[in-house]
């Protein structure tokens, strides 16, 4: 089959979407035939705010049905793909709105939420983020939280968590954690990439590589290209292997500045984390609608079928498999 066939008919999955939510953004998801994301719904929220954000999830679910479902299960996400419908897999950047209270995550867990970040950037209850001048490595509260996260059946993410937090969570899972959305820093250097041996340490250990377009990581920055992108997955998979790899574009779709100094900044107002410079989508990946431009950039590269459709979305499927279970 050729290039737009093989898009079509196979599962695809983004690890990582924090767009402006719109049912333009739900319409891009649908022309990019995305079969299923995980759709951040909470970063620096407590427990009450994020409540409200997974209310209005929900208010989306029934106003954009024809185009979005809620999944719970990778069963929810097959049948997603065979009614046409896009679905969206809860997820958090932080592990702030849990607050101080362990029963908070099977609450969570219950409305859907099937992914959460350990720490978003900097230090929290649960361990150290990658801009924390200190990594205190995983607490005590953090491996009753890990525990817990097992428990109920919900992905650690480590994307934004220190380098000594993240090994202490690789250790002390029961269940593989991921790296929802990174890039090597062996192409280039810069807190939130992971070094070579990060990659391996994770892969070694049954974790995942969720691959992240966001630009400013990207070696080339904003002049960065869809087969820029392709050719940093190939880096990852060239230190890790191709079997626990997957997309998690890091889509920022409808936001401008305001959002992105929220982002950056500690707890969204404090002291200022860094500076991403220019900020934009690589080219001829503008908008997740373009999603299929990604399969023919694989296919450019010389990447075989299998390949192909298990970096696009089968190799994440079998990750929740292992982390959700039936």
């Amino acid at each position: 089959m050729n290039g737009l066939e093989l898009h079509e008919d196979a599962l695809v999955f983004d690890g990582l979407i924090v767009s402006n939510w719109s049912r333009q953004v739900f319409e891009d998801m649908h022309q990019g035939g995305l079969t299923a994301a995980n759709c951040t719904c909470s970063v620096w929220e407590g427990f009450h705010d994020t409540m409200v954000n997974i209310g209005q999830w929900n208010r989306w679910f029934q106003e954009h049905g024809d185009l979005i479902v809620k999944a719970r299960t990778v069963a929810d996400i097959r049948t997603a793909k065979e009614r046409g419908r896009t679905a969206v897999i809860l997820g958090f950047q932080n592990t702030s709105a849990f607050e101080d209270r362990l029963e908070f995550i099977e609450i969570f867990k219950d409305a859907g939420i099937g992914v959460a970040q350990i720490t978003y950037n900097t230090q929290n209850l649960v361990g150290s983020g990658c801009y924390e001048s200190t990594d205190s490595g995983l607490s005590d509260f953090g491996h009753q939280v890990v525990a817990e996260m097992n428990r109920v059946g919900m992905l650690c993410d480590l994307s934004h968590v220190g380098s000594v937090t993240s090994r202490d969570v690789i250790v002390a899972s029961g269940k593989p954690v991921a790296f929802t959305h990174c890039l090597p820093a062996g192409l280039k250097e810069h807190p939130r990439n992971k070094s070579d041996e990060e990659l391996r340490f994770i892969a070694d250990h049954g974790g995942f590589i969720g691959v992240t377009m966001f630009t400013p990581f990207l070696r080339r920055g904003a002049e960065s290209t869809v087969d820029d992108y392709i050719a940093a997955i190939d880096y990852i998979i060239d230190v890790a292997g191709e079997d626990r790899i997957g997309i998690g574009t890091d889509f920022t779709q409808g936001y401008g500045d305001p959002f992105f100094k929220w982002i950056t900044q500690d707890k969204g107002y404090a002291r200022t984390l860094t500076e991403f410079g220019e900020i934009k989508f690589p080219d001829g990946f503008s908008t997740i609608g373009d999603f299929p431009n990604l399969t023919a950039a694989m296919e450019r590269a010389g990447w075989t079928e299998t390949r192909i459709r298990n970096i696009l979305g089968l190799n994440w499927l079998r990750l929740l498999d292992e982390v959700w279970g039936p």
